[in-house]
């Protein structure tokens, strides 16, 4: 069984790339922590993606669909610190969980 993790991120948020990959790194080991299959993942491919989304809207939705699915998720609100006002939701993490299930709720999405 194939493992990854997917970070989805909205771009109508236009942040800048140090803020963008902080956000990512949050929903990245966030989502980990949660997953039954963290320590597989860890010991294999670490098989991430980050992929995009235009709104928060379909971010939210995203979100629904891998909770429902029982996917590890973690939505990611700021701290307000610096670029963005806080509780701004910024991205989700998925998985790791199997490669299959993910493709199936975030598949059509592109590549960030």
């Amino acid at each position: 069984m194939a493992l990854k993790q997917v970070i989805v991120v909205r771009t109508d948020l236009k942040l800048g790339k140090g803020k963008l990959c902080g956000q990512v790194a949050h929903a990245a080991v966030s989502a980990a922590e949660k997953s039954k299959w963290r320590k597989e993942w860890l010991f294999e491919s670490q098989m991430k993606a980050v992929l995009k989304c235009t709104s928060l809207e379909e971010l939210l939705g995203i979100y629904e669909k891998a909770k429902r699915a029982g996917m590890p998720s973690e939505l990611i609100n700021d701290a307000g610190r610096t670029q963005i006002p806080a509780g701004t939701t910024t991205c989700v993490g998925i998985g790791p969980a199997p490669e299959e299930d993910i493709d199936k709720i975030t598949g059509h999405l592109k590549l960030l």
